[in-house]
């Protein structure tokens, strides 16, 4: 089962942070909560983290597969690398790899 992302949000916000409720932008992000990367924004957008933070949470990381499929066509269509991909996106070559093998019929 899938966690309710919106709520988990907007019940977070209501507590800590009631002010950015208010604003447009976040309200529709806070609809528009499908995948992995919806919520990576999101977070980005309504939290600043410092440098070593976001590094022990790059560790935590997970991602659904609509959002693999996505940054591996995202890659094909613009002939990037996967040492590009890996360093844009914070991802490791070797998952970047595993995703393209896994994925491999539904990316062409």
């Amino acid at each position: 089962m899938r966690p309710n992302y919106s709520k988990i949000y907007q019940d977070m916000l209501q507590l800590e942070y009631p002010d950015k409720l208010k604003e447009p932008k976040i309200k529709e992000l806070l609809k528009k909560l499908n995948t992995t990367e919806d919520v990576l924004n999101l977070n980005e957008r309504l939290f600043e983290q410092s440098r070593e933070r976001a590094q022990n949470n790059q560790k935590l990381k997970t991602y659904d597969k609509k959002t693999m499929l996505k940054l591996l066509q995202y890659q094909k269509k613009h002939g990037f690398s996967t040492s590009y991909m890996s360093k844009t996106y914070k991802i490791s070559r070797t998952t970047i790899a595993k995703w393209r093998k896994n994925f491999e019929e539904e990316i062409n």
